[in-house]
């Protein structure tokens, strides 16, 4: 088990380092630090001295790659490359146009996107879970065609619909939460509770779908056929033996999901009002603060890279053949 733990440990460093050179690779080859500068500055005609400070301050004004004028190891890492590489990895991502510094941003803003995704995460994988094996378990009758019905029409409504049918019912016309904002302690619930149904509602369709026909492939198999010649009822069989030799494909769904929640809450997060990760990179874009971009991209990739190992440790509880590979 350890050595497959280290297996995967190492794989997840080797993705991330190549996921590190490509977003480098997007970000200072396409646009240039020069070009950076323009931008930033907001004027056509800037003068190469202003460029050049801003540069200096960056820490921007170094080559990209390799400098063939310092002397030993220096060539490689006194450039723009390794610099941002090894502050990435230390979780130092600057300062953004503002003056303010990335990291504590992130960390300011985490917990507001924590509050929404980790309950929706629960919540739509608990849910849908249940709720595909009550389908599965009425398959062939109208509960279960009704069901399949109610879950085709969720995927194909627009997540926007469920907010904004959310705030005008619940906030304008109930005036039971409020519309948008947010606040930390206690009171946050009052303000998450609505943007958390309406990504429930958004996710619950796909995710159900997807289960129920999980669990009815797995019902043609041999083993459960085994199972129900044994005298297990269809409950039993569904619970006991479906459910477990189906947790292979949950697993893989429902862990790219989280990360997933994180990247995707841009529109929720935006619409709500909610000063989460989301809204932080709505702002580094509308303000073409590309250090704030760069920052969220990494800490994107890095979302999934963990969401992937965690899968494959959940692969080898969930079957114990796996770790042998």
């Amino acid at each position: 088990m350890l050595t497959y733990l280290i297996r995967r440990v190492l794989y997840a460093v080797l993705v991330l380092i190549g996921v590190n050179l490509l977003t480098f690779v997007l970000f200072f080859s396409v646009n240039t630090p020069d070009d950076m500068a323009r931008l930033t500055l907001g004027e056509r005609r800037v003068s190469p001295e202003a460029v050049a400070r801003w540069k200096a301050d960056r820490g921007f004004d170094k080559p990209t790659y390799y400098n063939p004028e310092a002397e030993g190891v220096a060539k490689l890492t006194d450039t723009i490359f390794f610099n941002t590489s090894a502050d990435s990895a230390r979780f130092r991502f600057g300062h953004a146009n503002d003056g303010r510094e990335i990291r504590h941003q992130i960390a300011e803003r985490l917990p507001a996107s924590l509050a929404i995704a980790l309950p929706v995460f629960l919540a739509t994988v608990g849910i849908s879970i249940v709720f595909a094996l009550a389908l599965a378990l009425l398959r062939g009758t109208r509960l279960d065609s009704a069901g399949v019905v109610t879950l085709v029409g969720l995927m194909s409504v627009s997540s926007l619909f469920f907010i904004i049918l959310g705030q005008y019912l619940f906030s304008k016309m109930l005036r039971l939460m409020p519309a948008s904002g947010f606040a930390p302690g206690p009171a946050m619930f009052t303000f998450v509770l609505l943007p958390v149904v309406c990504m429930i509602l958004a996710r619950l369709g796909p995710d159900s779908r997807l289960y129920r026909s999980i669990y009815i492939e797995e019902l043609g198999k041999d083993y459960v056929r085994t199972a129900r010649a044994k005298g297990l009822s269809e409950a039993v069989v569904l619970v006991r033996h479906v459910l477990r030799n189906s947790m292979i494909p949950i697993i893989t769904a429902s862990s790219l999901l989280l990360p997933a929640l994180f990247v995707g809450s841009i529109v929720t997060e935006s619409f709500f009002s909610i000063p989460g990760l989301g809204s932080l990179t709505i702002e580094g874009i509308n303000t073409q603060d590309f250090n704030i971009v760069r920052a969220m991209v990494f800490f994107g990739s890095l979302l999934y890279v963990v969401a992937f190992l965690l899968t494959d440790i959940a692969y080898s509880w969930a079957d114990p053949r796996i770790r042998l590979h």
